[in-house]
C-alpha cells in the first residue's frame, strides 16, 4: 500500500500542572504516557497506521480512547519532540494549508458572512498568487460546492446549524487541502439535518477526490463514508484494535443500503468490537 499520510518516530513533550506529559509515535508503533503526581500514564501504544491518497478513513472508539489526538498529530496542531509525521512525502511540523480541519463546533466569525468566513481563508492561503478576482471566484465555487450559493452574505446568526457546518466544510475546502482531517463534524446536528450532511459528504469527496481522516462515534456514518474504519481499543494504553476494509461499491446510496446484506455485516462487525470485545467498561460505584 502506497503510503500518503504515516506516522514515524514521532516524540511529543506537554509541561502540566500534573507533571511532565511524554508523547511518542511511530509508523509502526504509536505511544502516548503521561507522568503525573500519580504516576506513569500510558494513552496510546503501538498504533499502527498509513492512509492511502484519496482514502475516506474513519476513526472510531469510545470516549478517550486518543481519536482526536491522532487526528490533531495529522493536523500538526501537536508539535512533535522528535521524530517525524509524514504527509505526501514532507515532514508536519505544524498546521499548514495542506491539512484543512473542520471541527464539530464550526467555529465561525459572528461578524462576517458566509463568503466573508470562507474568503478569509481563501485569502490567507492564495492571497500572495492571486488577484482579488480569483480568490472571490474561488470563494463562490467552494460555497457552491456545498449548495451554499444562495446565503452567501447571511451572517452565521441568520443560518441554521447544518448550514453553518457546511460553511465550515466549505472554507476547508477552498484552501484546496491535501488532507480534509474531520472531527465529528455531524455530531451536534439532529439526525435529519447529519443524514442530509453526510449525503453532500459523500458527493463532495467524489467530485475532489480528497484524502478524508474523520473522528466519529456513529457506527452508520462510518460505514457509510469509509473506505477503511479504524477501530481504537479502550484506553488507558488504547491501540488500533481492528482495521475494516468497507468493500461497499460507489457511489452509495443510503436508502439501497439499508437492504444490502453486506452493509449490514460491516455495521454488525463493528458494533461486536465496539460493544463485545471491547465494551466501555462500567464506572466505578
Amino acid at each position: 500500500m502506497e503510503k500518503f499520510v504515516s506516522l514515524e518516530h514521532i516524540d511529543i513533550a506537554f509541561n502540566t500542572k500534573k507533571g511532565y506529559v511524554d508523547m511518542f509515535e511511530r509508523n509502526e508503533f504509536f505511544d502516548i504516557a503521561f507522568n503525573t503526581k500519580k504516576g506513569r500514564f500510558v494513552a496510546l501504544r503501538d498504533v499502527n497506521l498509513a492512509i492511502r491518497q484519496g482514502e475516506f478513513v474513519s476513526l472510531i472508539g469510545h470516549s478517550g480512547c486518543g481519536k482526536s489526538t491522532v487526528l490533531n498529530v495529522i493536523a500538526g496542531l501537536l508539535d512533535p519532540t522528535g521524530g517525524a509525521a509524514i504527509c505526501n512525502g514532507r515532514e508536519i511540523d505544524g498546521p499548514g494549508p495542506e491539512r484543512a480541519v473542520a471541527f464539530q463546533n464550526h467555529s465561525l466569525l459572528p461578524w462576517l458572512s458566509c463568503f466573508g468566513n470562507v474568503y478569509l481563508a481563501v485569502e490567507k492561503v492564495f492571497g500572495a498568487s492571486e488577484s482579488k478576482d480569483q480568490l472571490r471566484q474561488r470563494t463562490h465555487a467552494a460555497l457552491a460546492l456545498v449548495g451554499l450559493t444562495h446565503a452567501e452574505h447571511k451572517l452565521p446568526a441568520e443560518i441554521s446549524g447544518g448550514m453553518k457546518q457546511r460553511v465550515g466544510i466549505a472554507r476547508a475546502l477552498a484552501m484546496e487541502p491535501k488532507v480534509l482531517l474531520m472531527d465529528e463534524p455531524f455530531g451536534a446536528l439532529d439526525a435529519l439535518t447529519r443524514a442530509h450532511l453526510q449525503d453532500e459528504l459523500l458527493k463532495i469527496v467524489a467530485a475532489t477526490n480528497s484524502t478524508v481522516v474523520m473522528v466519529t462515534h456513529d457506527v452508520d456514518e462510518a460505514v457509510l463514508l469509509s473506505d477503511r474504519i479504524v477501530m481504537m481499543t479502550n484506553g488507558p494504553a488504547a491501540t488500533v484494535g481492528e482495521i475494516l476494509a468497507v468493500g461497499l461499491a460507489k457511489p452509495r446510496n443510503r436508502l439501497e443500503l439499508a437492504h444490502n446484506s453486506a452493509y449490514h455485516d460491516y455495521r454488525g462487525a463493528v458494533l461486536e468490537f465496539l460493544y463485545q470485545r471491547h465494551s466501555r467498561p462500567a464506572a466505578a460505584a
